[in-house]
């Protein structure tokens, strides 16, 4: 049985800024592809919420991915920011993004092999308020990111995306609860260590499997960043994420037996010095012990 794709749903009093036409979303002209992980947000509220997580303003350079056919987009095209890009694999929205918005930037590539370190030239020329080298200001991230990709897209963002000032994603809510997770909680894990150690972790809200197309069968969250002070972020972040890997695949054992196994130094000496017990296991360290060790490793895990 043919049916016909579901309308966004608009709130009734929803308020464009002063000044500023609305802009609405792509029609769904196209199928979600499982491939990708698409599940489109249709919901003009909980899109409007999102967007008022990131703060977008005049002088803001906006980088989204995964737009689909829109619904976030519309919404930051309406709060103008100095530069807008997106960041859109399928072809077949990347095309319509480009037919619709002549203005907007799109890049036609995929998240996860993105280099976030290229990002200005990637997209384009300086906003006014910056430098003739387009150097002066940063970047502001979002994203309604795909179950399945969404950890290690953040997982290279956090740490690489030059200047980033703010992100906000909505993801899977069980990764959400991970990456805002405090040591010694069942959720705690390299990805909550790794991605609290570059930025400060949020989780906003909740929203439900039935403000998408198609629906997903678990609840969704959207999480904030916002970027720690520059030296807080003093130790080799190679080292930071072979340590990581190495010790959360072992997150029972104890620490002092999984950097015996790849140290030939004095590890109980190392422990002692930043307070931990031979018999610390990983899920029980901070983010700031594991950059210690970071530090203390950068030989043997950044030769």
């Amino acid at each position: 049985m043919c049916t016909s794709p579901p309308k966004w749903e608009s709130p009734t009093n929803e308020r464009t800024p002063p000044g500023r036409a609305p802009v609405k979303p792509l029609p769904l002209t196209h199928r979600a592809k499982k491939s990708l992980g698409q599940n489109f947000l249709h919901d003009r509220n909980v899109a409007r919420k999102i967007v008022g997580e990131l703060k977008v303003g005049p002088g803001d350079r906006v980088l989204e991915i995964g737009p689909g056919p829109g619904a976030l987009t519309s919404l930051l095209l309406e709060a103008a920011p100095a530069r807008l890009a997106v960041l859109e694999m399928d072809d077949n929205w990347s095309r319509e993004l480009k037919r619709q918005w002549p203005e907007l930037f799109v890049i036609q590539a995929d998240a996860l092999r993105f280099d976030w370190r290229r990002l200005r030239r990637q997209a384009g020329g300086p906003a006014p308020e910056d430098g003739p080298d387009g150097e002066g200001r940063g970047w502001k991230l979002i994203g309604n990111l795909p179950y399945n990709v969404a950890s290690p897209i953040m997982w290279d963002a956090a740490a690489t995306c030059p200047g980033l000032e703010r992100a906000v994603f909505m993801i899977q809510k069980e990764v959400a609860q991970r990456l805002a997770a405090e040591p010694g909680t069942k959720a705690y894990g390299a990805l909550g260590v790794w991605v609290q150690s570059f930025v400060h972790v949020r989780l906003a809200f909740t929203v439900p499997p039935t403000v998408f197309t198609p629906r997903p069968k678990v609840d969704s969250a959207v999480v904030v960043f916002t970027p720690r002070p520059e030296g807080e972020n003093s130790f080799p972040a190679r080292a930071l994420d072979t340590l990581l890997k190495k010790c959360f695949q072992n997150r029972r054992k104890q620490i002092q037996g999984i950097l015996r196994g790849c140290w030939s130094g004095d590890v109980a000496a190392v422990l002692e010095r930043y307070g931990l017990g031979p018999a610390s296991r990983p899920e029980t360290l901070a983010p700031r012990a594991f950059q210690e060790l970071a530090n203390v490793l950068a030989d043997v895990f950044e030769p």
